[in-house]
């Protein structure tokens, strides 16, 4: 069974309960004269509404018989504040909603309660999934960097190391360099507690970068 059916099958069944021998009515002005908006809205959808599945997109649409009943619709949908738009499609005069919270409202308000918390319970699992993704996508980027970083920092030290030797360098950045090497996966963090004395993450990135700046001279003059 489509999400669609799920909904019109739940509103069928409440309005069935509420009126014995029910059967859809075609009038919506009549229906909204008689019962107002919800049971209004909730025939129309009956007549002619679907909704897609709310894992895969987000949109519900009301194909009207025409031009006055859209309107009606459309302004019935208003009031409530639904965000609706509207369409001609395949010759028909088509009310529709695109905001995947104003489409969970309007499932509620039209009667298919079970169907606005399927959705919302989609919509609460979609965002976690995404969530979860863009944490994962952060951290491997942070991973990627850090490994970067490192394996240019000790392309570097092995250039100095290859072009007179670390005793060019000052002793500080060479106790750096050093460390460094023999800690090739260490966060930076990790690199200056291992300094005597313990130096903190802003110390280790300039001690770094002054490494980096003195090999790219080396490679300037070997040039």
């Amino acid at each position: 069974m489509s999400f669609s059916q799920e909904v019109k099958h739940e509103i069928k069944d409440r309005l069935s309960k509420k009126n014995t021998g029910f059967t859809i009515p075609q009038n919506t002005n009549n229906i909204y004269q008689a019962f107002g908006s919800a049971t209004a809205l909730a025939c129309a959808f009956l007549r002619s509404g679907t909704v897609s599945d709310p894992g895969r997109s987000y949109h519900l649409e009301i194909a009207c018989d025409d031009e006055e009943e859209a309107s009606l619709v459309s302004a019935l949908m208003s009031e409530q504040g639904f965000k609706v738009r509207s369409a001609l499609r395949k010759e028909k005069n088509t009310v529709y909603l695109k905001d995947r919270e104003s489409i969970a409202d309007f499932l509620g308000f039209i009667g298919a309660v079970k169907a606005m918390m399927k959705m919302e319970n989609s919509l609460i699992l979609k965002d976690m999934r995404n969530s979860v993704n863009r944490k994962v996508n952060f951290e491997t980027a942070n991973i990627e960097r850090t490994v970067g970083a490192a394996l240019k920092d000790i392309e570097d030290i092995r250039y100095i190391e290859a072009h007179g030797g670390l005793k060019q360098l000052p002793s500080g950045l060479r106790e750096m360099a050093e460390i460094r090497v023999e800690n090739p996966d260490a966060p930076l963090k990790s690199l200056g507690d291992a300094m005597e004395p313990p130096l903190g993450k802003s110390g280790v990135n300039h001690r770094l970068r002054k490494i980096r700046e003195f090999a790219d001279r080396l490679r300037e003059r070997k040039e």
